[in-house]
């Protein structure tokens, strides 16, 4: 039985289709989708609005882009600025700018350099992030998270005059891991078992297993090793 040969979808300019089912999708200028997407490869160079979801193996996106429905993909690779109404789920999730998700984050592997805003849980085997601007969770649960205000501020000279660029810290209600490198974080609960506070750190309570250290710039209100 042949395999069935999918369309794809090929948009520049402003330009708008349906949704629906495509081999690739590849939008040039500004787009409008109405509808579901399920593709293999999902590439956008400039502005888009997605009216529902989006099922991509992989996703590339430079611009500015909205997916007003949930988006699944095994790699998402991000230069702009993305806002997901629904939850996000992949293997893989590389942000160059801002990436704000409605709902539940749940990625293999979380990394990049700029600001989030995750109105859930974030949710990741390991988070690397260079923070240049606010950098916000409602919960987080890792394995491995190191967190560091990043050097450069091209987001927030590219964006500062349109969006406020909060402090470059990282702001959660609570943090659940096994190896947790913080700086410039704020939070009311952290638990690990291996847990390293550096500067601008301000945390409730740290519950550690094996280790903890805190730098002289960091304020811990309490702390508890686990079995004492």
């Amino acid at each position: 039985m042949n395999q069935q040969v999918l369309p794809d979808l090929r948009l520049s300019g402003v330009n708008g289709a349906a949704g629906g089912v495509y081999g690739n999708v590849v939008l040039e200028g500004v787009s409008k989708i109405h509808g579901d997407v399920k593709t293999k490869t999902f590439r956008v160079d400039g502005m888009l609005t997605l009216e529902g979801g989006l099922v991509a193996e992989t996703v590339d996106g430079n611009g500015k882009l909205k997916v007003n429905g949930a988006l699944q993909s095994f790699s998402l690779s991000l230069d702009g600025m993305l806002t997901i109404g629904g939850k996000l789920e992949g293997e893989s999730c590389t942000v160059n700018g801002g990436l704000t998700v409605k709902a539940d984050s749940e990625v293999e592997r979380f990394t990049g350099e700029g600001f989030f805003k995750v109105e859930g849980l974030l949710s990741a085997g390991t988070l690397d992030f260079n923070m240049q601007g606010q950098c916000k969770a409602q919960e987080i649960g890792v394995e491995n998270l190191k967190v560091r205000q990043s050097g450069s501020k091209v987001w927030g000279k590219l964006f500062g005059g349109v969006i406020p660029m909060l402090k470059a810290e990282l702001v959660t209600d609570s943090i659940e891991g096994n190896q947790l490198d913080l700086e410039y974080t704020q939070a009311k609960v952290v638990r690990g078992d291996v847990v390293i506070l550096g500067p601008g750190c301000h945390i409730g309570l740290v519950e550690y297993g094996t280790r903890l250290s805190v730098h002289p710039d960091a304020v811990v209100e309490r702390e508890m090793k686990r079995g004492e």
